[in-house]
């Protein structure tokens, strides 16, 4: 089974990322990312997929992943049956959380659930239900809300009944994971997408010719590269969009595109708005829940 690798964004005035999704949905298949993920069924029954285990999943079905724990859920559904909602996720990264317990001792008791984690841990039923009303605030929340949101998520998962997912010897195979050329690439675009970046040249750094680094770079993160640059761009280009006073036109130049026509093209396609339309929905959408 081929294995993805997620990539995770999250706004420039957030720590960590929460929100949900229908099914079918683009990140249903058998995938892994560095951070850690709460996962909350909401809607529909089907098989689970954590590490080496295979269960079943039904809605308050709740899991608490580690880092690079391959994972999926796939529901049993009626053909072209479409759920609007099917889980809710909150995903947040390694450096977060240890920033976290550096800043304030009184959170490193959870250490130990985060060591845990690194197999899959699924909670009983009624931890489930307890976690569905902060999930959902966690949607629409916003500044130290969302903190004192998260923090009372993690209590209860630290207090909660729960069991390990994978067996206590599950390893990835060597092909899992992407390879440590490509995880360097990957870094690589993650620092430096704003600046003029070539396939050439990221072929060259992972030591790949040209050919090979494209169906690699295709396998390991189900998209070729162009798309991938453009997508780190977009979502650069959402944050300035919504936060800042900036020009579009300053904008595109800002987050790595050399014309604004690329960028407007680029921005619908990703999107499904132009710049200036997105960014108008959003002020607009903000006003109104003001």
């Amino acid at each position: 089974m081929r294995l993805y690798r997620e990539v995770v964004e999250h706004r420039l005035d957030e720590s960590f990322r929460a929100w949900t999704h229908g099914y079918p949905f683009k990140t249903v298949k058998w995938h892994f990312h560095p951070e850690y993920e709460i996962h909350l069924i909401t809607a529909t029954t089907g098989q689970s997929f954590v590490g080496d285990h295979v269960g079943r999943f039904s809605p308050g079905n709740l899991t608490f992943l580690g880092p690079n724990l391959p994972h999926n859920w796939i529901s049993e559904v009626a053909p072209g049956e479409i759920v609007p909602q099917r889980c809710l996720v909150l995903q947040f990264s390694e450096g977060f959380i240890t920033g976290c317990m550096t800043a304030f001792p009184e959170l490193r008791p959870i250490r130990p659930l985060l060591a845990e984690s690194i197999g899959g841990l699924e909670y009983a039923r009624e931890a489930g239900e307890a976690a569905f009303a902060p999930m959902t605030a966690l949607l629409t929340a916003r500044g130290p809300s969302r903190l004192e949101l998260f923090f009372g998520l993690m209590r209860l998962l630290a207090a909660s009944r729960r069991r390990r997912l994978s067996s206590p010897h599950y390893q990835p195979s060597d092909g899992d994971y992407v390879h440590r050329a490509l995880e360097h690439v990957l870094l690589h675009i993650e620092r430096n997408f704003q600046a003029n970046i070539r396939e050439t040249d990221m072929a060259a750094l992972s030591g790949y010719t040209q050919s090979s680094f494209a169906r690699a770079f295709r396998k390991q993160t189900g998209q070729c590269f162009t798309h991938y640059v453009n997508e780190k761009r977009i979502a650069r280009s959402c944050d300035l969009l919504l936060h800042s006073a900036d020009s579009i036109t300053a904008i595109c130049f800002a987050v790595g595109f050399n014309n604004l026509s690329n960028f407007n093209r680029q921005f619908l396609l990703h999107r499904g708005l132009t710049p200036s339309a997105w960014r108008r929905a959003h002020r607009q959408q903000a006003a109104h829940a003001a």
